[in-house]
C-alpha cells in the first residue's frame, strides 16, 4: 500500500470486501482467487486474499498458510512468484524471444469442489531454481 493511514486502508478494505466480485466464484479454487485477488487490489504482504477465501470457503482448512508457506507463499503474491504457475498449456510464446508467458488475461478456471483449498487444473507447482 502507499502512505496511507491505518484507518483509511482499514476503509478501502472494506469498501473491496463489500462488493460482491471481491468474492470467489462458486467453483474458483484458491491460486485463481489470489491472482485475480493481487491483480485488481495488489497485495499487502500479508496472505489476506488467501485467508480471505479459506474464511469464505473452508473455514475448517486451517493448515492453508502452513501448507502455502512449504511452497514459499508467505504473502499473496509469493503465492503465484514461488508456490504456483500456470501450466505449460496456457502460457503464450513471445514470438521475438521464444519465452513463455502469462497471458495478458487469466484463463477461467478449471474449478474445483465448494470447499477445496487445492489450486485448480490451470496451475502446478513451481520447481525450485
Amino acid at each position: 500500500m502507499t502512505d496511507m493511514s491505518v484507518a483509511d486502508e482499514a476503509e478501502l478494505y472494506l469498501r473491496v470486501i463489500a462488493d460482491p466480485r471481491s468474492e470467489p466464484s462458486a467453483h474458483e479454487c484458491v491460486a485463481c482467487y489470489v491472482a485475480r485477488m493481487v491483480e485488481s487490489h495488489g497485495c499487502d504482504t500479508s496472505l489476506r486474499w488467501a485467508q480471505r477465501f479459506r474464511e469464505l470457503r473452508s473455514p475448517t482448512a486451517t493448515g492453508l498458510e502452513r501448507r502455502l508457506g512449504s511452497v514459499g507463499g508467505f504473502c499473496d503474491c509469493e503465492i503465484l512468484l514461488n508456490g504456483y504457475a500456470l501450466v505449460r498449456e496456457l502460457m503464450v510464446r513471445d514470438v521475438h524471444t521464444d519465452d513463455l508467458e502469462p497471458p495478458t488475461e487469466l484463463p477461467d478456471c478449471a474449478g474445483v469442489g465448494r470447499t477445496s483449498t487445492r489450486p485448480c487444473a490451470n496451475w502446478e507447482r513451481r520447481r525450485p531454481q
